[in-house]
C-alpha cells in the first residue's frame, strides 16, 4: 500500500507599500485654496492702495485692450491716466528720483539732474558740463547719456495727465557765423527732447509748448558763460482744472442730512428752554420789584414796643 501524497506548501507573500491610488481631488481641492488666498491678498493689497492706483486699475478692467485713453504712447498699456495736482507733486519727485537711482550712471548723473518744485509745476533740469553730458557742446542732438535718461523720465511721466513744457538754454558765448546761434541751438535741443520722448512715453497731445530761450534766463547771471547755463528744462504743469472731490454716496448724505435736521431740532429745543427760563427770569424779576423795599437799618422794621404797665400791688388786709 502507497503512502499518502503530502499536500504541496503554499507560501503567500504580502508587498508591503502605499496604499492604493485614491484619485487626484485632493489636487483640485488644493487649488482652489491657493486660488481663494491669492484673491485675499490682491483683495488686501488693493484696499490698503491709494485712490489713483484704484482708479488706474479700475480703468484697466473697463478697457483692457487699450481702445480707450491709454497711458504713455500708442503701445502702452490701458486704463486711467493720474493727475499729479500741487498736494502730491513732492511725491512724483521722489518717485522721479527713485527711478533715476535705477540707472546704472546715477552716481555720475545726480550732480547734473535737480527736481525743483516750483509755481508752475515740478522743473526738471539737465545741467550740462564742459564736455557735455546731456548735449555735445554746440551740438542739437543729445548724448547717448541724454537719450537714456530722457527715455526714463518719458517712462514715468508719460503715465501723468499733466502737460509738459520743455525748454531750451544756452550760455553766452556766442557762434562765429550768422546763420547758427542760440537762439536756433536752444530751440533746437528743446524739440529734440520733445522728439524722444514722445517716441518713447509721452502722448502726442502732451507736450504742450516747446521753448528757445537762447541766453537769456541765465541759471547763474554772475557767471554767463559758465556750463550750467546750458540747460534743457522739462516742467510738468500743474492741472488747469483740478479734480473736483467725489460725491458722497447717498447713505452718507441721508446720515449728514440726519445729522442736520438732529441739529436744527437740538437748537430749537436749547432755544426753547432758553425763553422759557428767560420768562422765569423776568417774572422773578418782575415779583422782587412789586414787594416793598426793605429798610437797610434792622432795628428800623419793627417798631418800639411801649412799656408795658405793671398793675398795682393788691395791700393785705390788716389783722
Amino acid at each position: 500500500m502507497s503512502a499518502p501524497a503530502t499536500p504541496p506548501i503554499i507560501i503567500i507573500k504580502k508587498k508591503g507599500g502605499h496604499a492604493g491610488h485614491h484619485g487626484g481631488a485632493w489636487k483640485v481641492a488644493y487649488a482652489d485654496f491657493v486660488t481663494a488666498m491669492m484673491a485675499l491678498f490682491i483683495v488686501l493689497w488693493l484696499l490698503s492702495s491709494s485712490e489713483d492706483v484704484k482708479k488706474a486699475i479700475a480703468g484697466y478692467f473697463r478697457d483692457p485692450k487699450g481702445h480707450g485713453k491709454q497711458l504713455g504712447s500708442a503701445m502702452g498699456g490701458s486704463g486711467e491716466s493720474i493727475t499729479v495736482s500741487k498736494t502730491n507733486m513732492s511725491a512724483l519727485k521722489d518717485k522721479l528720483e527713485q527711478a533715476m537711482k535705477q540707472s546704472p550712471q546715477f552716481e555720475k548723473l545726480k550732480d547734473y539732474v535737480q527736481m525743483t518744485v516750483t509755481g508752475e509745476g515740478l522743473r526738471i533740469e539737465l545741467l550740462e558740463t564742459e564736455k557735455g553730458m546731456f548735449f555735445a557742446t554746440g551740438q542739437p542732438s543729445p548724448t547717448d547719456t541724454g537719450k537714456d535718461l530722457l527715455v526714463k523720465l518719458s517712462e514715468e511721466l508719460g503715465k501723468m495727465q499733466n502737460a509738459i513744457l520743455i525748454e531750451g538754454h544756452t550760455d553766452s558765448k556766442q557762434y562765429q557765423g550768422a546763420q547758427y546761434s542760440n537762439w536756433e541751438l536752444s530751440a533746437d535741443r528743446a524739440n529734440q527732447a520733445r522728439k524722444i520722448m514722445q517716441e518713447n512715453g509721452l502722448r502726442a497731445d502732451q507736450v504742450t509748448q516747446v521753448r528757445g530761450f537762447a541766453d537769456q534766463q541765465l541759471r547763474i547771471p554772475d557767471k554767463p558763460e559758465d556750463p550750467s547755463n546750458r540747460r534743457v528744462s522739462i516742467i510738468v504743469q500743474y492741472p488747469e482744472n483740478p479734480q473736483p472731490e467725489p460725491e458722497p454716496t447717498k447713505g452718507a448724505k441721508e446720515g449728514k442730512e440726519g445729522e442736520g435736521g438732529g441739529g436744527a431740532e437740538h437748537a430749537e429745543g436749547k432755544a426753547e428752554e432758553g425763553g422759557k427760563k428767560a420768562a422765569e427770569g423776568a417774572k422773578e424779576s418782575g415779583g422782587k420789584e412789586a414787594s416793598p423795599a426793605k429798610p437797610a437799618d434792622a432795628h428800623a422794621e419793627s417798631p418800639a414796643k411801649p412799656a408795658e404797665s405793671k398793675s398795682p400791688a393788691k395791700s393785705e388786709p390788716k389783722k
